[in-house]
């Protein structure tokens, strides 16, 4: 249940297609099913170990996992809410950031190889199902790939690094400097533009993909741990875990216009934040209370709190909603 009720009114707004949030909670080897219209999770299933990032397939089906305490993706059929494969990505260790890509391809960063792996969802097809690609950096931690899948970066916690790679030619292109301790990695709707969470400087930084020439950089909230730009481009937010609020960035201007405050304090664990597909609604991990908080981004307002497993950390909405007939 909700730790905290929508109001009727608040309920009614809520969009009224059929949507699906998936978390993947990362303390108990498990993934929720929360109906998003009613608020209820609607089933919990066994995953591999420690699942975080999750991606939905580009029809809306199917919803991916990896396991960030093994080398395996998981795939998820959303409507039945059951385990449709395991994928064995080894070499690729440590899986943890997860792009679910147009062509049917995953692109999950490899923390633990300091690798990425490109992986076929399918199983049919002709060559090798799973490639491999190493930063040569350390801590890779998180991934973006560009609209087109031609090119991915990666956040190297430990090298204090970003990484990009041509996923074309499955070559590395090379290493960018960024701050005290890169992790969250978010690309502008039209891929021009990468921003860059420095948890360790406390700051968001602003490059031009494609020459990753920084274009400027603005102080933020405590340990942003996460960035993400809203779907029409002109916000980038970053999810700050030891101030547990979220600071939102004009893209336009590079400023801060305002903060948000949801959990007020690092007990809440923020962590993973997510936008709605219209951008009316943010969705923010709170690892450390089992819940995801639901928040209006025009207002700010905490509009309530979705159920969670243990340390629900990686979120994704699926558009399609799990049968009903399920136990």
């Amino acid at each position: 249940m909700r730790a905290l009720l929508l109001t009727a009114a608040l309920t009614l707004a809520l969009p009224a297609s059929a949507q699906t949030l998936v978390i993947g909670n990362k303390g108990e080897d498990t993934v929720s099913f929360v109906d998003l219209k009613s608020g209820r999770e609607v089933r919990r299933v066994e995953t591999a170990k420690a699942p975080h990032e999750v991606a939905i397939s580009p029809d809306g089906a199917h919803a991916a996992v990896v396991a960030y305490g093994g080398q395996t993706i998981d795939i998820f059929d959303v409507a039945s809410a059951s385990l449709v494969e395991r994928i064995d990505i080894a070499p690729n260790l440590r899986p943890h950031g997860l792009v679910w890509l147009k062509d049917g391809r995953l692109v999950a960063s490899a923390e633990g190889s300091d690798s990425i792996a490109v992986v076929r969802a399918a199983k049919d097809g002709a060559g090798e199902r799973v490639r491999q690609v190493a930063t040569g950096q350390k801590g890779s931690h998180m991934v973006a790939v560009s609209p087109d899948g031609r090119r991915a970066w990666v956040a190297n916690m430990g090298s204090k690094s970003i990484t990009a790679i041509d996923l074309s030619a499955m070559r590395k292109i090379g290493d960018t400097p960024v701050g005290k301790e890169p992790e969250g990695l978010a690309l502008s709707p039209d891929g021009r533009r990468l921003w860059v969470a420095d948890r360790g400087g406390n700051r968001a930084h602003e490059f031009d993909a494609m020459t990753m020439k920084e274009l400027g950089s603005v102080a933020v909230g405590q340990f942003p741990i996460r960035i993400l730009v809203s779907p029409d481009g002109r916000h980038a937010v970053t999810s700050n875990l030891e101030s547990g609020d979220l600071t939102v960035i004009d893209t336009a201007t590079r400023a801060v216009t305002r903060t948000i405050p949801v959990g007020r304090n690092k007990a809440f664990g923020q962590v993973t934040i997510l936008f709605s597909d219209d951008g009316t609604r943010l969705y923010v991990a709170e690892t450390g209370i089992d819940r995801i908080a639901e928040v209006d981004f025009a207002s700010g307002r905490v509009l309530g709190r979705l159920p969670a497993g243990k340390q629900g950390d990686g979120i994704a909405i699926a558009p399609v909603s799990v049968r009903q007939a399920l136990p």
